[in-house]
């Protein structure tokens, strides 16, 4: 029987931005060897889209600009972001602020006092997982600076234990990491927006392909 090839399910990544003394780092932590999906990998915070993400209000939305270059799936996909980021990492990026009726999904970070702020999420590349393989994504990453946490940068008690051995890797130092390949194109469009931070920059979309093209939504 032929096998059915698996649908992209949408999700979303987030890579922080830290600048430190040995220069700038990204927050990165490794995956399980058992996972299905990119076993021993470092990856970034990230995974896919939730139904509930829909329904999540932001206290702070994306910037216009940016609502309208990921479309009508904007506000749900900035919500997934910082709810993965909650969850295998314990960091806030939030306001102060009650959240009594919080949704299934969101209550731990309901309970820290703070409602999730999308201000400072930068959509920076896009990637769909090439056919093949039994897990695919359509995946958005956003970049956000460290500095616009709520939370501590370096307390990652709060974490779920998905990723392991959470930390800041200077970038100049990240190579020396078991990395995915989209990871590594990823990477390569963050170091070419640190060298040339032009707000009006196109958004990268990778397609299954080394190949990219301009994101429109």
């Amino acid at each position: 029987m032929r096998s059915v090839a698996a649908a992209p399910r949408d999700a979303a990544t987030i890579i922080l931005l830290r600048h430190m003394a040995e220069g700038p780092t990204v927050l990165m932590g490794r995956r399980g060897a058992g996972a299905a999906f990119m076993p021993s990998k470092y990856v970034f915070p990230g995974g896919a889209l939730d139904p509930v993400d829909a329904r999540v209000p932001l206290d702070a939305p994306l910037g216009p600009e940016h609502e309208a270059e990921l479309g009508p799936m904007a506000s749900a996909l900035a919500a997934c972001a910082i709810r993965e980021l909650w969850e295998e990492t314990g960091q806030i990026l939030g306001r102060p602020g009650d959240w009594p009726d919080a949704p299934p999904g969101w209550r731990g970070f309901a309970r820290s006092g703070h409602r999730p702020d999308a201000a400072p999420l930068l959509p920076m590349f896009r990637a769909v997982t090439p056919p093949g393989q039994s897990r695919r994504f359509d995946a958005r990453f956003f970049l956000a600076p460290a500095s616009a946490l709520a939370s501590d940068p370096d307390d990652f008690s709060g974490a779920e234990d998905e990723l392991a051995h959470l930390h800041w890797v200077p970038l100049a130092r990240i190579d020396a990491l078991d990395l995915p390949d989209i990871t590594k194109l990823a990477l390569r469009e963050l170091q070419a927006r640190l060298d040339d931070p032009d707000a009006r920059r196109p958004v990268p979309f990778f397609h299954g392909t080394m190949e990219a093209r301009a994101m429109r939504g």
